[in-house]
């Protein structure tokens, strides 16, 4: 039988231009890093170019499964928060000493993670009565949960990979707090973008949800 994929929906112009601006330079980024003799780095940019197409695989491979009702709006936050952390946020870490860069990445993770939470909530529950349908504070509530978990994951990542092939994610210092001053850094600063998506949400979703009732 003859395998059939989903049409994928159209896009509004403006998203459309954002996303192969952001791919554009990532990749221009990616071929000068390359021949700079960053090899790593150009690694970077070929998979941060493959999570800028997350969206299109989800229609492409999710069948009729969860995955394909995911809002194109998230995609467009992933590549804006992708190029910004690796032409920028690399680049500045890389050549200078700068680690204020780390604040902005963070938060916006923190922010896009939790908006993404929300957004599986919300459907998830599509398919339940109307009388079990969760509240647009509630699932804002698990936003936050599942956000702040993904940060904490992401840390764990970091520690392992510092672990297993010697990099200083973590900036790890020999007989220095300063491991430990990053990493939770890190996280009260996602936290801080969680908590401030999850209030936005929340009530956008709510005033949306309002409006159409009144309708």
């Amino acid at each position: 039988m003859k395998k059939t994929f989903n049409k994928i929906p159209s896009l509004p112009k403006l998203h459309q231009v954002t996303w192969w601006v952001c791919r554009g330079l990532i990749l221009i980024w990616g071929i000068v890093m390359l021949f700079s003799g960053y090899t790593t780095e150009f690694l970077e940019a070929v998979f941060g170019i493959i999570f800028t197409h997350l969206w299109d695989l989800f229609q492409w491979l999710g069948g009729k499964t969860f995955i394909t009702q995911v809002p194109y709006r998230l995609q467009t936050m992933l590549n804006l928060l992708l190029c910004f952390a690796i032409v920028v946020g690399t680049t500045i870490n890389k050549f200078t000493t700068l680690d204020i860069i780390d604040i902005p990445e963070h938060f916006m993770s923190g922010y896009i993670a939790t908006a993404g939470s929300y957004e599986l909530a919300v459907i998830l529950q599509a398919k339940r009565p109307k009388d079990k349908t969760l509240s647009p504070a509630l699932a804002a509530m698990f936003a936050f949960g599942f956000g702040v978990a993904l940060l904490v994951g992401w840390e764990f990542y970091e520690y392992t990979m510092d672990r297993l092939y010697g990099l200083n994610l973590q900036r790890t210092a020999f007989d220095t707090e300063a491991g430990l001053i990053d990493t939770m850094i890190d996280l009260i600063v996602g936290s801080a973008g969680c908590l401030l998506s999850m209030f936005v949400t929340a009530f956008s979703k709510n005033r949306k949800g309002k409006n159409k009732n009144e309708q």
